[in-house]
C-alpha cells in the first residue's frame, strides 16, 4: 500500500463530507454523544462503523484480538466504564466474526507464544462447551458455534461488571451479542438475553 494515497483519500474525504455538511467538522470538534459502544475483533474485515452504516461521532469502539472482554485487561474495562460511566451509552455490543483467525488459533494444539495467554480465555470457553462442541463433526460449523458462544462469553463478562450491572439499575442499559459473517456481510444478532443471565449471576457476581 502506498502511503501517499491515504493522504490523498483522506483528503478527498474531507472534501466529501464538507459537501454534504459544511458545518461537519465543526460540529464533530465539539465533542461526542455516542449510543452504542462496540467491542469487537481487530481483523481488518470488520470496520464498525462501516458494517452498521453509522459514521464518526456514532459509536465508541474497542477492539482486540477475538473481541474479549478479560476482568484483567485493563484497556477494555477502562473503555468499558469510560464507554458507560462517562459516555452514558444506551446499548453495548459485542460483536465477533466467522472465520476469526484468534478463535481457530485458540483451538489448535500449537505453542503460540505471546499470544498463549490471551488465547487461553477462547480455549477456555471451548472448556465449558466442549461437549457442545465436540458434538459438531463438520470442524468449519465448530469453528463458527466457537465464535458465537465466545460472542457469548464476553457478554456476560460484561454483565458481570459494576459499570455495567450499575446502569442497567439506574437507566436500562443492555448488552447484546452479534456475529458478523465476513462472506455475506451480514450482521446476526444472537438474541442474548440479558435479564436471564444478569439473573443467574447476581448471586455471585452482584456488585452493585
Amino acid at each position: 500500500m502506498d502511503l501517499n494515497k491515504v493522504f490523498e483519500n483522506n483528503k478527498n474525504w474531507i472534501k466529501e463530507r464538507l459537501s454534504a455538511d459544511p458545518n461537519f467538522f465543526e460540529s464533530l470538534s465539539k465533542g461526542q454523544n455516542p449510543e452504542l459502544l462496540f467491542i469487537g475483533c481487530s481483523d481488518s474485515r470488520v470496520a464498525a462503523e462501516e458494517l452498521m452504516g453509522l459514521g464518526p461521532g456514532e459509536v465508541f469502539v474497542h477492539r482486540n484480538i477475538a473481541n474479549m472482554v478479560i476482568s484483567i485487561d485493563l484497556n477494555v474495562m477502562s473503555v468499558v466504564n469510560y464507554a458507560v460511566n462517562q459516555l452514558q451509552v444506551k446499548d453495548v455490543i459485542v460483536c465477533g466474526h466467522y472465520a476469526c483467525g484468534g478463535v481457530k488459533a485458540a483451538m489448535q494444539s500449537e505453542d503460540l507464544g505471546i499470544l498463549n495467554p490471551w488465547l487461553r480465555n477462547i480455549r477456555d470457553v471451548y472448556r465449558i462447551h466442549r461437549n457442545k462442541l465436540n458434538a459438531i463433526t463438520d470442524e468449519e460449523k465448530r469453528y463458527d458455534r466457537l465464535v458465537e458462544l465466545n460472542v457469548q462469553e464476553q457478554c456476560v463478562n460484561l454483565i458481570k461488571t459494576a459499570a455495567v450491572q450499575k446502569a442497567n439499575r439506574d437507566r436500562g442499559l443492555k448488552v447484546h451479542g452479534w456475529v458478523f459473517d465476513v462472506k455475506t456481510g451480514k450482521l446476526i444478532d444472537l438474541k442474548i438475553d440479558f435479564d436471564k443471565y444478569l439473573s443467574k449471576i447476581m448471586e455471585i457476581y452482584h456488585l452493585e
